[in-house]
């Protein structure tokens, strides 16, 4: 599983847009497009609902923020990347917040969180790691999407499908900020 604030649909068309002509890679489909804030690796069953209401309570009480994608890079280096991906322009502060509380939650309910540092960003393609990086980065460097307003995060159940395929991923729940009960 993995939580998630997922751009609405006109900010990941137009991404897709601008990534279609780029031909030499394969990129992140639209509908697939989000900004990771924790990556849960093994949720059982028995603690999705006590997860669920620990998210929920924990983005409660912060308020929707503004958000814009722009800058580029690579993870671990743009010379040998694993991953290119799209930075944010606008709202990381936000975004680091909201990250820190999904993380805390997700501990206390008993779902083991990666424990990679959160950088956010969006994934766009796995490039095979023979080829430089570094002039897709400044391609994708040029992008800057339009601003939004982050009013929610997702809760997304991620399904390995076998060797080759992407996951299939399921929103279990959509959990509003600023909605303090």
């Amino acid at each position: 599983m993995f939580v998630a604030v997922v751009p609405p649909a006109s900010v990941r068309d137009d991404l897709a847009a601008f990534l279609e002509p780029r031909e030499g890679l394969r990129w992140t489909p639209a509908e697939r497009l989000h900004l990771t804030l924790a990556f849960l690796p093994d949720v059982p069953e028995r603690i999705v609902e006590p997860l669920e209401e620990r998210l929920r309570a924990a983005v409660a009480d912060l308020t929707p923020f503004r958000c814009r994608l722009g800058g580029a890079g690579a993870f671990p280096h743009p010379d040998r990347p694993a991953v290119l991906w799209l930075g944010v322009h606008r709202g990381r502060a936000d975004l680091e917040r909201l990250a820190r509380r999904v993380r805390g939650a997700a501990n206390d309910a008993g779902a083991a969180v990666e424990g990679q540092r959160f950088v956010p960003h969006l994934t766009l393609a796995r490039p095979p790691r023979s080829r430089s990086g570094l002039r897709w980065v400044r391609v994708l460097d040029t992008y800057r999407s339009a601003e939004w307003e982050v009013t929610e995060v997702a809760l997304i159940g991620s399904q390995l499908l076998g060797r080759g395929r992407r996951p299939l991923h399921e929103v279990v729940a959509t959990l509003p900020l600023g909605v303090e009960s």
